[in-house]
């Protein structure tokens, strides 16, 4: 287990306070990442984001603060603080902060 992960195990935790916003930049820390999927908590600044890929497996994005357009296959979804994404495997997809914005991003691998 990592010294970050230690510092988060076994204790309630507020995710959106692991991380502080940057000017200019997107931030993450990874809370798990094990074989069968990941753990990351991110925090764009506004306009920041993600450009197109596709990933072999499903992601699930989940808004803790701020709003985001979550692109799929070329269709935008605004999604803010309370929802949730699932970007399908092997489909093009992006994101970009519409103002500062956090989300925990889940990876299953299986």
């Amino acid at each position: 287990m990592s010294s970050a992960q230690e510092t988060i195990t076994g204790r309630a935790i507020t995710l959106a306070d692991l991380l502080q916003y940057q000017n200019g930049a997107v931030v993450s820390r990874t809370l798990v990442d094990r074989p069968v999927g990941t753990l990351t908590v991110f925090a764009f600044d506004e306009e920041q984001g993600l450009s197109e890929h596709s990933a072999p497996f499903d992601a699930i994005v989940q808004v803790l603060d701020g709003a985001a357009d979550v692109t799929i296959d070329g269709t935008v979804h605004r999604v803010t603080a309370g929802q949730i994404i699932i970007m399908p495997a092997n489909r093009p997809h992006a994101l970009r902060a519409v103002e500062r914005f956090k989300m925990l991003l889940t990876m299953i691998r299986g």
